[in-house]
């Protein structure tokens, strides 16, 4: 799987609870700018509408050697393919424990553009700050052992 993009900030804003892959309907230019790794995931969401998913806010720049071809907007709303039980899963559950669907990844799996989704739960600024506290205490155990393996 080749990585094309990741939102960090889902991780730092969010519980992740489960995650899906999806496929994404592009158009060639589209799929020519991903390669490029020309993509961003920030503030993007994914939203459950008439048992359809589609991906919010997903920036994908425009390719530069299209010439004018394009006449989508970077920022448009791109239907998710999911299965008919995958999809009505995640809105009920979603719905249900007050959660909400947002992106953590996209790449290409056998030559297809895929989007990892989360069903996610925010953060409360104090969650924030317990889980950078827990990053720095495995940082520091990690830098501990480093150090004993070199040393001894």
């Amino acid at each position: 799987m080749e990585s094309i993009c990741r939102n960090k900030k889902a991780y730092h804003d969010y519980f992740i609870l489960e995650t899906v892959e999806a496929g994404i309907m592009l158009n060639g230019s589209e799929v020519k700018s991903l390669r490029d790794g020309k993509a961003n995931l920030k503030d993007s969401y994914a939203r459950v509408k008439d048992d359809e998913v589609f991906l919010v806010n997903f920036h994908i720049s425009q390719y530069a050697r299209a010439d004018g071809f394009t006449r989508d907007a970077p920022d448009r709303t791109r239907k998710l393919l999911l299965h008919k039980r995958e999809i009505i899963k995640l809105a009920g559950k979603a719905r249900e424990k007050g959660c909400t669907i947002v992106p953590t990844k996209v790449y290409f799996k056998n030559g297809r553009a895929k989007v990892e989704l989360a069903l996610a739960k925010g953060k409360t600024f104090y969650d924030k700050r317990e889980s950078e506290k827990k990053k720095d205490v495995q940082r520091e155990m990690g830098k501990a052992i480093k150090s004993r393996k070199t040393s001894g």
